[in-house]
Parts: structure tokens; sequence; C-alpha cells
């Protein structure tokens, strides 16, 4: 391994010893975990700094910080992979994507050219049948109002971790203005930009581009507030599902030491991706006590004006109820799971009863934190 710096901070028993790098690479962190069978830099130079690599991770060439990559996934040259970013198995990215606050399940893949930060996908059950996201696509996550409160989903965590769902398609050249939802199935025609929740599942959509306008602005000036607050619940809701399903599942399928610590930076990592929506939603309610002191100055309805108000009202007792809540895992699935038991393998041959079971559990979950929202309205 020439050219090849590991920082004196990496943990020496958290590096596998037949870790190969094939371009000068920059190991760091205390909190780096490197398994079995990963090759660094096979297209370019490599800094990774606080990341767990599963095993036969493939990391072609880029930044990467904080981030998780689970067995089998693979990344492209040019990558610049930030903090929330968890690639399950099997999921790939080729060259120059951006990702940050990205959760990816497993077979999910990426052209090139992207940028998906703030964002969930699932979908598909195997490598010839996975999610796909096109080259060039956008998520678009900072709003001109200042504001990120804007997380979309495409697909959802309680179906999505049984690999059983038709997997999403999003067509190159194009992009979506968070915070939505998109539904199984559904192919998205290339160029286009989603702007609302597609929930109807396996539709052929095509969006038009906007029509030209140019009309005076004041910022911040909110509209639909009630879906995106639901879909930033959701989204929490979601995370928190995702959290169980590795406390009450995946951690049965510890096989080694480097597992065990990455299973659990995962959790971390949720945690810590909650802890961001839950600020970013408090930024988001600054700016509408802002905008809504200027409400006679905005051409909004007396509905939205009313639900805003009731928003302002409430956020501040009703963030105080957004915690993990607590459930009963399934005794079924818990049969299923364990370190001699290939996971991928596991959940594809779970029985439609399991799955069943397992879907009410994590749905009951996300459900819980989606209530909430209720409060907010008139």
């Amino acid at each position: 391994m020439k050219n090849v710096i590991i920082s004196a901070d990496v943990k020496k028993e958290n590096l596998s010893e037949d870790l190969v790098c094939l371009s000068s690479s920059h190991v760091i962190g205390d909190k780096t975990v490197i398994s079995s069978g990963c090759i660094l830099g096979e297209e370019s130079p490599v800094i990774l700094k606080n990341c767990q690599l599963g095993r036969n991770v493939r990391l072609k060439g880029g930044y990467f910080t904080n981030a998780i990559f689970l067995d089998g996934s693979s990344v492209g040259a040019g990558a610049h992979i930030r903090a929330g970013t968890i690639l399950e198995e099997e999921s790939s990215l080729a060259h120059t994507v951006g990702l940050k606050e990205s959760i990816f399940f497993p077979f999910v893949k990426s052209g090139s050219l992207v940028n998906f930060c703030d964002v969930f996908i699932s979908g598909g059950s195997s490598n010839e049948n996975h999610s796909e996201i096109g080259s060039s696509y956008v998520h678009f996550n900072y709003t001109p109002n200042q504001d990120k409160a804007t997380p979309s989903m495409f697909g959802d965590v309680a179906r999505g971790v049984f690999l059983r769902e038709n997997p999403i398609f999003l067509g190159g050249q194009g992009g979506a203005v968070g915070p939505i939802k998109v539904g199984y199935g559904n192919v998205i025609s290339a160029g286009s930009i989603l702007r609302n929740n597609y929930l109807e599942e396996n539709r052929l959509i095509s969006v038009e581009a906007a029509r030209s306008f140019e009309k005076k602005i004041i910022r911040p000036r909110y509209n639909n507030t009630s879906v995106k607050i639901f879909n930033n619940l959701s989204y929490i809701g979601n995370l928190f599902a995702l959290i169980s399903w590795y406390q009450h599942i995946r951690k049965r399928c510890v096989r080694d030491r480097y597992d065990e610590k990455i299973y659990n930076s995962v959790v971390k990592s949720l945690e810590a991706s909650v802890s961001l929506r839950i600020k970013q939603l408090d930024v988001f309610y600054k700016k509408i006590l802002l905008s809504h002191r200027r409400k006679e100055c905005l051409d909004v309805n007396p509905e939205e004006l009313q639900y805003q108000e009731k928003f302002i009202n409430q956020w501040r007792h009703i963030k105080d109820l957004i915690i993990l809540p607590e459930t009963n895992p399934p005794k079924e699935l818990f049969k299923n799971y364990s370190p001699e038991n290939n996971y991928l393998l596991t959940t594809q041959s779970l029985t439609n009863q399991s799955i069943e079971v397992g879907i009410d559990w994590l749905s009951s979950i996300v459900m819980k934190i989606e209530k909430l929202s209720d409060n907010f309205y008139v």
C-alpha cells in the first residue's frame, strides 16, 4: 500500500489486515472501522475520516466523513459523502455523487453527477431489480426561506426493509423539491422536477416544466405548511422505525467485532439524524413565526394562517413528545435472524405472515410520530 497515511488516532484493532489501497489514501479518526475485503482508491485518491465500512466495500475515490457503508456497497470516484449517510448492502454510486443525511436501502443504485442530500430511498429486491437514481439528479433541500425542513422519502422503512417492494426509478436530469414522498413502483420521466407527494404506486409520472412568470416576493412566506410539517414528522417516524429495526433485528446478525461497532454506529447516526430533523423544524418554526407576524402583507388563505398559528402555539410542546415510541417487536422475526444466517437471504426468505407482522410493528412506530401533526389542525 504505497502513499497510504494511517493517522495516529485510528485504532489498529478496527482495521482489517487485508485492507487494499490502490491510490494514495488518508485514513483518519478514532471512530474509523474497516472490515475485511475492503478496497480504497481504485480510481483516484481517498480521504476517509471516521467512517465505518462493512465487508467488501469499495470506495473508489473522493472524500468520505462520518458515513457508514455496509457489506458490498461501492462508490465511484469524485465522491463527496458526509455525515448521516448510510449505504446498506450492495447499494452503489457511480462517479461524482454528493450525499449527506442520505439513507440507501440494499441494492439502490445512483448514476453520476448526483446531489442527493436529506433523502431516504428504498425499493427493489435484488441487484437486478433495484431502485435507480438517474444521472444528474438533484434533491433540492434548501428553500428561498432559508430553511432545510426538506427531507424527502422515496419508499418507506416499514415495507422497504423486507426487500419485496417494486423499485422506484428517478429519471436523469430531474429533481425533487423537498419535502416530498414518492410511492413504490413509480417511474419518474427524465427531466421531471417533483414538487408534490406522489403516494399512489406503480405510476408513470411526467411533470412539465414550471410556467414562466415574474412577481413581487416577500420572504419568508409559507404555504402548504401542514404538508411540510406532516412530511417532516413522517420522516422522523421512519428514522425511529429504522432505529428499532437495527436494535431488535439487525443486531442479532452481528458476526464479529467489526459488525458490532458498525451497527452501533448506524444507531448513533440515525439518532443524530433525528436530532438534526428536530433542529431544522425549530428553524422552520422561527421562520414561520417571522412570516406570520407580517401576515397582512402575504397572499395566504385564512385556513393556512390558522394552521400556522396553531403550529406556532403548539410546537415547543409537541417537539418534546418526539421520542422513540415504546413497542414490542414481534417474536416471529427473532427466530429468523442470527450471526450464522446471511441478513439479505434471511430477509428475502421470510414468510408473508412474518412480513405482515413486521410491517405492522414498524408502521405503528411511524404513525405514533405522524399523529403528532393532528395537534396543529384547527
